[in-house]
Formats: C-alpha cells, structure tokens, sequence
C-alpha cells in the first residue's frame, strides 16, 4: 500500500457518522488538491471496516455503480438525508473536518 493510500484510508477512518466528504475535498485535504480521481483508485482498495460509504463526489452524488445502491442505503441508515435529485444535501451532510480537533492526526 502507498502513502497516498495510507493518506486517504486514515481520513476515512475519521469521517463521522452521519458525514460525508468528496473524493476532492479528501484529496486537498492530505496535499494532492488535483488527485480526486486517485481518491477514487484508493477507494476500490478501501478495507471493509472504513465507512466507505461516506465518500462521494463533489456535487452529492452517490458513486459506486454496482454499490451505489448500497451506499445509499448505508448513508440512510446513518440518517443522511437525500435531496429530491438523489443526491446528498452537502450543506448539512459534509464533513467540516477544518474543525475537527486533531485535524493534524489526519495529516
């Protein structure tokens, strides 16, 4: 496993329950601001016991293709709300991690 991997896999770990966060905003926040595609890669490696589910895109909506279903159902149960067009209210839902407290551990 990369650094980058290791990078991307220790935010995840971190996302809060009922929070999501883009694979762009994942990205700028470990120092690659222009790799959310390599946020993505990292993801189909993700270890089952990261909540997984809360990475989505930039604009709320829920990727995954054959999980997407999945994911959502998941987001659900974790009382994320969806907006009409299916996609994530990020004005309630996204993970503001600048003021999580040890913002350095993720770092």
């Amino acid at each position: 496993m990369t650094i980058f991997y290791e990078k991307v896999f220790k935010v995840v770990e971190n996302i809060p329950y009922g929070k999501v966060m883009s694979y762009g905003q994942i990205a700028r926040l470990i120092g690659f601001p222009r790799s959310a595609r390599q946020v993505g890669w990292a993801m189909q490696h993700c270890p089952e016991n990261l909540p997984w589910q809360r990475v989505i895109m930039s604009d709320g909506s829920v990727a995954g293709g054959f999980y997407a279903d999945l994911r959502k159902n998941l987001l659900e149960k974790e009382n994320v709300k969806f907006l009409p067009n299916g996609r994530v209210d990020l004005k309630i839902y996204q993970w503001d991690y600048e003021n999580y407290a040890n913002i350095n551990d993720l770092l």
